[in-house]
């Protein structure tokens, strides 16, 4: 069975950078497309970015790109999400996503994705 585990998440202080891991671990594992949300207590998950599993497109949050960078490794199954001038409302918890079959509509919706991680924390120090 395909399963989807985060890692790299911690405390750091403002201003700081993180480098967060989603590897996906299973025989069968495919992708179409990976993503990270994210969800602060009490409010809604929030889309972060996403990756294409082949080819180069990339899509970002509102005001995310620029700080924060998603890359993936095929040869790992491994996807990646490099925060950078991470500011307190960053706090959250920090959940990756795959989408197993095509698709042409808009990636920043949760239900476009069919399997999650269980999430890293991020807390971030002001």
């Amino acid at each position: 069975q395909v399963q989807l585990v985060e890692s790299g998440g911690g405390l750091v202080q403002a201003g700081g950078s993180l480098r967060l891991s989603c590897a996906a671990s299973g025989r069968t594992f495919s992708a179409y497309a990976m993503a990270w949300f994210r969800q602060a207590p009490g409010k809604e998950r929030e889309f972060v970015a996403a990756i294409r599993w082949s080819g180069s497109n990339t899509y970002y949050g509102d005001s995310l790109k620029g700080r924060f960078t998603i890359s993936r490794d095929n040869a790992k199954n491994t996807m990646y999400l490099q925060m950078n001038s991470l500011k307190a409302e960053d706090t959250a918890v920090y959940y990756c996503a795959s989408r197993s079959t095509s698709y042409s509509g808009t990636y920043a919706y949760v239900s476009a994705y069919d399997r999650w991680g269980q999430g890293t924390q991020v807390t971030v120090s002001s």
